[in-house]
């Protein structure tokens, strides 16, 4: 069973996603603030957090930042009212892994909270296997039918997420978000001459294809 900590100041709010997430089989524990989150941590092992960001005494800005300096690789899913592009961008560079507005379909929340905890499955073992290809993440390798290749390191990044979740769509705004910095002068066309250089590489490769969402991005289609 694996136990999400919900990190949120509104009573009400953690007994919603305490009682969502028992019933869908997950150990839920809960904090008012990021204070009380880290006391929670220090005596249970947390496989998940879902966070809010407007809290007293430590706000979810500062319990992300405080965590990810600390080294810790936990999921984090942030949910708040705070809609702003501002407040998606300062959330995904403190190191949030996924970012929702209240008021949240809890059923879209479980769905993003399995894909997370599937997600540092994948993140954990650093290894992702498509039919004969294996993707090597320390050593940014790509192996098939016997032939090794070294990928650029944002190559590498890409590909390794677009297999990570196959037949899910990635827009180029989002692709651009996670890989590049945020005060990169670089432009959305940067990702698409990744995705063409990727293309060009395993234009050969029998187990996957990365297939084009017109107006939308990308996505990694296995083709066995």
């Amino acid at each position: 069973m694996f136990n999400i900590l919900v990190v949120d100041d509104q009573a009400n709010i953690r007994r919603l996603y305490e009682y969502t997430l028992e019933k869908n089989g997950y150990k839920p524990h809960t904090a008012a603030n990021g204070k009380e989150a880290f006391a929670v941590m220090e005596n249970e092992h947390i496989d998940l957090i879902v966070l809010d960001i407007m809290m007293p005494e430590m706000d979810g800005y500062t319990f992300l930042r405080t965590l990810r300096d600390s080294g810790s690789e936990i999921p984090v899913l942030v949910i708040t009212a705070r809609d702003s592009s501002e407040d998606v961008r300062k959330a995904f560079t403190l190191g949030t892994d996924d970012f929702m507005v209240k008021p949240v379909d809890e059923i879209e929340m479980l769905l993003r909270i399995k894909a997370l905890m599937r997600r540092a499955k994948i993140s954990e073992e650093k290894l992702i296997t498509v039919g004969s290809t294996k993707l090597i993440y320390d050593s940014l390798t790509v192996s098939s039918n016997g032939s090794e290749m070294t990928l650029p390191k944002k190559e590498f990044q890409i590909l390794f997420k677009l297999l990570s979740f196959p037949n899910k769509t990635f827009t180029r705004a989002g692709i651009m978000d996670e890989f590049w910095e945020m005060d990169s002068d670089s432009e959305l066309r940067t990702v698409d001459v990744h995705i063409n250089r990727l293309r060009e590489r395993f234009r050969e490769n029998e187990d996957f294809e990365i297939v084009t969402v017109r107006g939308l991005g990308y996505k990694a289609v296995h083709r066995k």
